[in-house]
């Protein structure tokens, strides 16, 4: 079995002395080490978790700006088809007034070209009247023949109507 001699408990304590002298030059300044590269790592940890969140904020607001700008966007494109309607609205409306004022201007003149049209017809009708009439009494013929002249005289005025119409 195992013997306990000297060699062995002077290897054992040759052991801890090495045990300790490594732990106090090796094993303390490794463990700082180590320590201040997990300092650092978490330290880049932390800086990357608030960039991130720094990140998401900025998005976040250019998102929000880029809602207000589409909402004003829209806004102004329905402002633009209101005016625009409405402007064409009252184009349609003024296009309206001067097509009725061109109707009633028209149909004045068009009465006023018909009463000279029938003042004029009126007035030979007078003359003609007063020239059949003439004839009539210089005449004095019988009544087959004062017959006979009223038929060509309305025929005449026939005939100067349709001339005067042409």
């Amino acid at each position: 079995m195992i013997e306990l001699n000297a060699t062995l408990i002077a290897q054992i304590l040759n052991f801890l002395i090495l045990v300790a002298i490594l732990r106090a030059l090796a094993y303390k300044p490794v463990a700082k080490m180590l320590q201040q590269r997990a300092d650092k790592i978490q330290e880049t940890i932390d800086k990357a978790n608030s960039d991130k969140k720094a990140a998401e904020d900025t998005l976040a607001q250019y998102k929000s700006q880029l809602a207000d700008a589409q909402k004003r966007a829209q806004e102004i494109v329905d402002k633009a088809e209101i005016t625009a309607r409405q402007e064409r609205e009252a184009l349609v409306a003024e296009t309206k007034k001067e097509i009725d004022r061109m109707k009633q201007n028209a149909q004045l003149e068009i009465q006023n070209e018909r009463d000279r049209a029938f003042d004029q017809m009126k007035a030979e009708i007078v003359s003609l009247s007063l020239a059949a009439a003439e004839k009539i009494v210089a005449k004095n013929l019988s009544s087959k023949e004062n017959d006979k002249l009223v038929s060509d005289f309305i025929s005449g005025l026939d005939k100067n109507m349709f001339e005067d119409a042409n």
